[in-house]
C-alpha cells in the first residue's frame, strides 16, 4: 500500500473513533470537504503542512497517521 493510501485510511479510522463527519474535519482542518475525500481515499497528496494540520484536529501524532497498521 503506498503512504498516502496509509495515511488516507488511518485518517478515516481515527476520525470514525473520535466519531466526527468528514465535514467536521474538513472545517477544523480548514480544509476543502472534496480535499478532505481525497485524503481519504488516497487520491491527494497532502503537503506537511496539511498532515500536521489533520493530525491536530484529530488530536494524534502526525507520525501515527503514517504508519501500516498490521493485518489481525
Amino acid at each position: 500500500m503506498r503512504l498516502v493510501e496509509i495515511f488516507g485510511a488511518n485518517v478515516r479510522r481515527v476520525r470514525l473513533q473520535r466519531k466526527m463527519t468528514l465535514e467536521a474535519l474538513a472545517a477544523e482542518a480548514d480544509l476543502a470537504y472534496s480535499y478532505m475525500g481525497g485524503i481519504e481515499r488516497g487520491q491527494r497528496n497532502p503537503s506537511l503542512s496539511v498532515v500536521e494540520r489533520i493530525a491536530q484536529v484529530l488530536e494524534t501524532d502526525p507520525q501515527t497517521l503514517m504508519l501500516e497498521r498490521s493485518r489481525d
